[in-house]
């Protein structure tokens, strides 16, 4: 079973950094994208960034320039995403998911997308 297991987040004055950690357990194919999103209270979930197998990164407009998003493989399979964020402001606070978009084998011959979810890490800024 996949499990995505998020870790770095905690409460942080505003200016500060906090680096965001997830990581992929059990058997998958293949990773296409992994991405980080965060709901704040009363607010809808959103895409933070993603970033793609061969490494392209993918930012919304309120987090470019202080958020950088990273991975690493194992035997060519994304299963670490890093978030590293900068200049943190108190509109930043949410709870941040990560998420991954890739395939998992039915069997030999067929495969299936699949999408799997953190149960998410929260992001206090305080001002």
């Amino acid at each position: 079973q996949v499990q995505l297991v998020e870790s770095g987040g905690g409460l942080v004055q505003a200016g500060g950094s906090l680096r965001l950690s997830c990581v992929v357990s059990g058997s998958i194919f293949s990773i296409n994208v992994l991405g980080w999103y965060r709901q704040a209270p009363g607010k809808q979930r959103e895409l933070v960034a993603s970033i793609t197998y061969d490494g392209t990164p993918t930012y919304t407009d309120s987090v470019k320039d202080r958020f950088a998003i990273s991975s690493e493989k194992v035997e060519n399979v994304m299963k670490t995403t890093y978030l590293q964020m900068n200049s943190l402001q108190p509109e930043d606070t949410a709870v941040y998911f990560c998420h991954l978009e890739g395939f998992e084998e039915v069997d030999k011959s067929n495969l299936r997308s699949v999408d799997y979810w953190g149960k998410g890490t929260l992001v206090t800024v305080s001002s």
